[in-house]
């Protein structure tokens, strides 16, 4: 990926990345043995084609309750990465998938690794990697009535919450996998990692897990309240009735999504709204368990917790509808799923705090939920707050 050119773009990576969650034993020493990708023009269930291409390549998720080694030792594979877009969590939930993706990504992709023992760094250094003007999906002023969209829904009873995602994009020269690499690293970022495929990469610091599959336990921890990361800050989202429903609303959402999948009356609240930080951010987060229900499949799975809750709102299907209405530019790798399949675990971060590359540009995404009690000028605040983290990875400051 050295080079602003498609035929370039797909060139052999100048350095060694990893993908979000992988296992440290493996880290640095993943050599590609399959890939399988979808688009919507593909047609069928991306679900069912994800956990039928696992099971061909030795990681047979069709039991989550009862992992087995067994084929992974016969393939020789360690794990893979799975990403799914915005788009295709929406279609998974029976949504609309919203706006065109501005990138072009696939929808899903799954890669299957196995290690190596050779050394895969490439020598020489990267081309210097520049980045042009960010050009908005939307002014301030565009966000801000989105928001007065939203809570006159909410007052109409429509909804109860919203989230609304804005978009932004730069022409870029060089090789971006750097940026995007430290992207990855930024401080909380307990999903940070870059994905790359033929013309494409995605690079991720997300703090947030959509779905953690170990031991028989089913585990999710939505984030949602947002404030700078001071003693004020973190006094302020304690002390706020409106990020406190906001929150409790998403963990009620996301305890119900769980509830579809686990054994009867072992969803369980165990942490909740516990402040956490990010960058610059204080965030409130919760821990939600449950119970692997029996004969639960990887793809029943990621229908049931598809797209997150606190990317969408409440109700889920009704917060869709809403998001393709106003969001102009599609949400493209944000607000979806990446992270690692293993053979006896599986751990997918939400994408949010999330860059996109494609031959063209360099693509970043940020919102926030409103409910009734939003400020609209407020929420264009903590869009900004949210992305400038990202940016400033990207561009090495």
């Amino acid at each position: 990926m050295s080079m602003n050119r498609p035929d370039v773009v797909e060139a052999l990576p100048r350095m060694v990345v990893d993908p979000p969650a992988v296992p440290a034993a493996c880290r640095g020493r993943l050599v590609e043995r399959a890939r399988w990708q979808w688009r919507p023009a593909d047609g069928g269930d991306p679900a069912a084609y994800a956990e039928q291409f696992l099971a061909e390549h030795g990681l047979d998720l069709r039991d989550l309750a009862r992992p087995t080694h067994r084929h992974q030792h016969r393939h020789g594979v360690c794990g893979a990465a799975l990403y799914l877009s915005a788009a295709a969590a929406a279609l998974l939930a029976g949504g609309p998938p919203g706006a065109p993706n501005p990138a072009d990504l696939p929808e899903v992709a799954v890669v299957v690794y196995a290690h190596t023992e050779a050394d895969t760094t490439h020598p020489g250094p990267p081309p210097p990697w520049w980045h042009g003007t960010w050009t908005e999906s939307w002014s301030p002023h565009q966000h801000a009535d989105a928001v007065t969209a939203i809570r006159r829904a909410i007052g109409h009873g429509e909804v109860y919450q919203v989230n609304l995602v804005g978009h932004a994009s730069a022409p870029y020269t060089g090789d971006p996998l750097p940026a995007l690499t430290r992207l990855g690293r930024l401080p909380g970022a307990r999903y940070g990692g870059v994905l790359t495929g033929p013309g494409w990469a995605i690079g991720c610091a997300s703090p947030e897990t959509l779905i953690e599959v170990r031991g028989g336990t089913l585990t999710t921890r939505p984030i949602k309240g947002t404030r700078p990361a001071t003693t004020a800050g973190r006094a302020d989202l304690l002390a706020s009735a409106k990020e406190r429903a906001e929150h409790i609303m998403i963990v009620d959402l996301e305890r119900n999504d769980l509830a579809r999948v686990a054994r009867t009356g072992s969803v369980r609240v165990d942490d909740l709204f516990a402040v956490r930080r990010w960058c610059d951010l204080w965030q409130a987060e919760s821990t939600i368990h449950a119970d692997v229900a029996d004969g639960l499949g990887l793809a029943d799975l990621l229908r049931a917790v598809c797209p997150g809750g606190s990317v969408t709102g409440a109700p889920k299907l009704a917060a869709l509808d809403h998001i393709a209405a106003l969001e102009p530019v599609g949400r493209g790798a944000s607000m979806g799923a990446l992270g690692w399949v293993g053979p006896d675990h599986i751990d997918l971060g939400l994408t949010i705090r999330t860059a996109a590359v494609d031959g063209n540009a360099v693509h970043v995404w940020a919102g926030g939920g409103i409910t009734w009690d939003s400020d609209p000028a407020a929420e264009v605040a903590e869009a900004a707050a949210k992305t400038t983290p990202v940016r400033a990875a990207l561009t090495g400051r």
